[in-house]
């Protein structure tokens, strides 16, 4: 798996709350908004989390389907034994 790493990266996971109250640095003097080059650096740590993120989850109902399958197996088999 690939571990994202930036000079600008945030440690631990981001999560809403942390991404609301986020500091961000502002322009020097005489320039408005905030510095480029962390919003960059921010705008690709949210990409690699969601897609992260994402992953997982996929894989996580992946699991969860198999499961599934697996109980559905074994509870049709009980019930033959049952049956007998």
């Amino acid at each position: 798996m690939t571990v994202y790493r930036s000079r600008h990266a945030l440690r631990g996971p981001l999560t809403p709350d942390r991404i609301a109250t986020l500091p961000l640095p502002l322009t020097r003097r005489g320039r408005r908004g905030y510095q480029v080059d962390e919003i960059d650096a921010l705008l690709d740590r949210l990409a690699f989390e969601l897609q992260r993120r994402t992953r997982e989850r996929g894989d996580v109902r992946a699991e969860n389907q198999r499961i599934k399958c697996a109980l559905r197996a074994w509870q049709s088999e009980q019930q033959t034994y049952q049956a007998r």
